[in-house]
């Protein structure tokens, strides 16, 4: 059964860090590039940053850029999403997703298989 298990929200003061983990399972993990998106209630979902199949590659959206880093782990089929200086508006859910397109898309459209998502709340 494929599977894609977010981990690692939470809540976190402004300026604060968070590692969020994707955990894969039920598909050839290293055959598909994975993005992390979010999603506010009554916005669209935005992509995060996206990374290669061999983790060589990575995307990342402007908004996050210098404070987000993604990396993965194909030995443990896990992906990462390390957040630092966290601001009030990345408060979101957060989802992982795998595309196997070999374009390093922000674009949700591309994805085709997807976590359940994780809560990031960042408040003083």
């Amino acid at each position: 059964q494929l599977q894609l298990v977010e981990s690692g929200g939470g809540l976190v003061q402004p300026g604060g860090s968070l590692r969020l983990s994707c955990a894969a399972s039920g598909f050839t993990f290293h055959d598909y590039a994975i993005g992390w998106f979010r999603q506010v209630p009554g916005r669209e979902r935005e992509g995060v940053s996206c990374i290669s199949r061999s983790g060589s590659g990575m995307n990342i959206a402007d908004s996050v850029k210098g404070r987000f880093t993604i990396s993965r782990d194909n030995a443990k089929n896990t992906v990462y999403l390390q957040m630092n200086s966290l601001k009030l508006e990345d408060t979101a859910i957060y989802y992982c997703a795998a595309t196997s397109s070999l374009l390093l898309q922000l674009d949700p459209k591309w994805y085709v298989y997807w976590g359940q998502g994780t809560q990031v709340t960042v408040s003083s």
